[in-house]
């Protein structure tokens, strides 16, 4: 029967009834129609879409060229990063710093577009330029399924965002608010532009200055959620070429065979140069005689070798077999230098000429001469043949630094053993050339018995302590000539008391330690020139005009004497101010007409230089790249320009030091103007320093310019050889370098902790492991 009133339906069979029937189906059918639409269009008047509701919940957010390298992805230990903690790696951007000062210093990590979440890839991103007014106010009245998918794509973007798993996100230029559809009005708009705020107060924390306005440029540029065929094909180019440089087994290494063995120092035991010296009077065997081809073999390790004791712990013990000599326990153990004990070598304290405790010693200094005031007036002190420079390790406790040195062997092992027991020294002599540090910088320098003959050949030698020392600054000298009636002593007294007084020297004080049954002789260096010019005889002479104090690199020693400057605007005619303000502020002979490293005044230059590693400090290296850092004691910057990195670890038990190449500005003056200390050196040479000795090195854009002139392999066999196993080194350099270390790090099985990049700069901490290979390598020159 239905059938059959269909079909007189369809053959257009009219009847009265059944035309009313028809015709009020069909009307409330049309109201319906109308009513579907009205409901389901939202769109203003004047405004056009290029895609639905459905579809834009399906579109992706615009990849950002970014890619992230990271050993560890698979596995993530406590102290290796994760992916939040990568993204931390970026907030050591150069704020304030020009875009040339840090070569692309604000990084962050990069992520292949395929490797974004599926819930990221689905959230929506609605640009401010494509609403009209209308819309943001009638926004909130928008419902239906495309809102409440924007919802939950909402809630999962801010899920991602806690977890650091959406790492574009944190750009500067994205938006907080990802959704097209806000479901309560007003509030939830207020509430969405507060969370906006947030999330550009964070991207600030990680992009701020010059480095945000360049993103924010950069994402204007972007081509909707469409990537270009010429920036993929690019990336994949750069992907290939980058994954064929980091393959491993193209690199190979062999183990150095040396007479030296473990302890190899290659300026210093180089015997082919030793052997054809001519003369080792004044020694020159202890000086530095670098390879003219240095090596690129690893040293082996000692037999049963452990990681280090933890500073303090350190200064009182250190493992035996990790410096396994005892010769000098047997020949100093009397004066408490050192002493086997068991599994240690333990340290009491004590020196030739303070056997009851440096302590001691340092506080009858103080006591005899009040003005030194130990950790304020003097704060950078150089002890001159340091034994095992205990000297300077109490004087951490007087919040002094210290830098220590002695020859290699002179004493077995002695400034090996200062640096296993976390105390700074290195491996130097008083021979034929100036010591490595600028004129007029120490505090302080102290002689304990050093047997350096301070007044033969005209004073030569103790005239370089004249050139290191500040206008003002006081010299230490605690010897037998002092104190004992000995004829060599009193000769040696004698000819003291003239020298000194040539030199204008004033005699401040001569007391005796009766508890160490030793004498101490304080002499003050002239603040000016009055002394110079009123002596009857020009000698010492005084350098010539032409003479640079701070010229110390191969120079050989002078016998004469540089005036004291009398410019106020002078370095070394004020004393530094009192330590810590000294830190923190910029040298007073620091003009604003003279332009900085970075290209700014001076004076600003070093203010940035510092708030940039402030920052790099506190959110990047002490909680992104799971280095724990209590097991840290000796660092190494060896590019330190105005050792803002080491100022900003100043607060950590930690000690630093800066290495000014060269070829870099000199800027080692101001460094030691802060209260720190450092030193000159050529990367293309080993650096004098046993193997094993720092526990982390820092290399800001080093290995880039070093591989533009000398042996870039011979560089990554001296960072092997001065660092400790399981020790760490942070790179920050250009993105093929760090690509190129990565790769070779792993061949030497070294775990990558981190390796971030992005606009061609990168960031790479990698961590040095125990492997040794089995074959080895003859070091002709190093045999005997």
């Amino acid at each position: 029967m239905a059938l059959g009133k269909y079909s007189r339906v369809d053959a257009r069979k009219s009847s009265s009834g059944y035309c009313s029937t028809v015709t009020i189906v069909v009307f409330i059918a049309f109201c319906l129609v109308g009513v579907w639409m009205m409901t389901s269009s939202s769109v203003a008047p004047g405004e056009t879409t290029d895609v639905s509701q459905e579809n834009k919940s399906e579109e992706r957010t615009p990849a950002t060229e970014i890619s992230a390298k990271n050993n560890n992805d698979a596995t993530n230990t406590d102290n290796v990063p994760n992916d939040d903690a990568k993204q931390k790696q970026f907030e050591d951007n150069p704020g304030d710093l020009p875009e040339d000062a840090t070569k692309g210093d604000s990084n962050a990590s990069q992520v292949e577009k395929n490797d974004v979440p599926e819930e990221t890839d689905k959230t929506t991103e609605e640009k401010p330029e494509e609403k009209s007014a209308d819309e943001k106010k009638d926004g909130g009245e928008e419902k239906g399924d495309g809102s409440k998918d924007d919802e939950k794509n909402k809630v999962q973007a801010n899920q991602d965002s806690e977890a650091g798993e959406t790492k574009e996100s944190k750009l500067d230029n994205e938006k907080a608010e990802e959704d097209s559809g806000k479901t309560d009005g007003q509030t939830e708009e207020k509430a969405d532009k507060e969370n906006s705020t947030e999330e550009k107060e964070k991207s600030n924390d990680m992009f701020p200055s010059g480095a945000q306005s360049d993103l924010t440029d950069e994402s204007t540029t972007q081509n909707g959620s469409f990537s270009t065929q010429a920036a993929e094909s690019k990336n994949e180019k750069e992907a290939q070429k980058s994954s064929a440089s980091q393959d491993p087994s193209k690199y190979s290494w062999k183990l150095c065979n040396t007479t030296a063995g473990p302890d190899y120092i290659p300026c210093l035991d180089n015997l082919q140069a030793v052997k054809k010296l001519r003369t080792t009077g004044h020694y020159e065997h202890r000086e530095r005689h670098c390879p003219e081809n240095p090596p690129t073999c690893l040293v082996p390790l000692p037999e049963k070798y452990q990681r280090s004791i933890e500073w303090p712990k350190s200064r009182e013990k250190i493992w035996y077999h990790n410096i396994p000599y005892t010769q000098l326990a047997d020949f100093k153990g009397h004066q408490n230098w050192v002493k086997v004990t068991g599994e240690y070598l333990t340290f009491p304290g004590g020196g030739t000429q303070f056997p009851h405790g440096a302590l001691h010693y340092i506080d009858f200094i103080q006591q005899s001469v009040p003005e030194i005031a130990w950790g304020n007036r003097s704060r950078v002190v150089l002890d001159v043949g340091c034994g095992v420079a205990s000297f300077g390790g109490f004087l951490f406790d007087r919040d002094v630094l210290t830098m220590s040195f002695a020859p290699k062997d002179e004493h077995e092992a002695q400034v090996q053993f200062a640096l296993e027991r976390g105390i700074p020294a290195i491996s130097a002599v008083m021979g034929t050339k100036r010591l490595p540090y600028p004129g007029r910088v120490f505090d302080i320098v102290h002689c304990a018995r050093c047997r350096v003959p301070w007044h033969i050949e005209g004073g030569k030698l103790l005239l370089e302590l004249n050139r290191l020392l500040r206008p003002g600054g006081f010299f230490v000298w605690s010897a037998t000539p002092v104190y004992q009636k000995l004829a060599e002593d009193v000769e040696i007294w004698e000819a003291m008391k003239k020298l000194t007084k040539a030199m204008c020297w004033e005699v401040v004080s001569i007391t005796q330690d009766r508890i160490n049954g030793v004498g101490v002789a304080v002499y003050r260096k002239p603040k000016t020139n009055e002394c110079y010019e009123q002596r009857s005889k020009n000698d010492p002479p005084l350098c010539q005009d032409s003479d640079d104090p701070s010229a110390a690199w191969n120079v050989p020693l002078q016998a004469c004497m540089h005036k004291i400057p009398v410019a106020s605007s002078e370095r070394g005619s004020q004393w530094p101010e009192q330590w810590p303000a000294r830190l923190q502020k910029a040298p007073y002979w620091l003009s604003s007409s003279e332009v900085g490293v970075y290209g700014r005044p001076a004076p600003e230059d070093f203010v940035s230089d510092y708030k940039h590693w402030k920052r790099v400090v506190k959110n990047s290296y002490l909680q992104g790249l799971g280095i724990d850092w209590p097991n840290v004691r000796n660092v190494m910057d060896m590019r330190a320009v105005y050792g803002g990195l080491a100022a900003a670890m100043r607060e950590m038990n930690i000690w630093v030091m800066n290495i000014i190449n060269i070829d870099a500005p000199d800027t080692l003056p101001v460094i030691y103007e802060r209260g720190l200390f450092g030193i000159y050196h050529d990367w293309c040479e080993s650096f004098s320093t046993y193997p094993r000795s720092y526990d982390l090195l820092h290399a800001d854009h080093l290995f880039s310019k070093i591989e533009k002139k000398c042996n870039f392999m011979a560089l990554v066999a001296e960072v092997d050889r001065i660092l400790r196993p399981e020790g760490k080194i942070i790179i920050r350099d250009k993105v093929d370098v760090i690509t190129e270390l990565e790769a070779i790090f792993k061949s030497m099985q070294w775990d990558i902790r981190m390796s971030v990049s992005r606009d061609k700069e990168g960031l790479l901490c990698a961590k040095k492991s125990t492997w040794r290979p089995k074959d080895e390598e003859k070091v002709t020159y190093a045999l005997s």
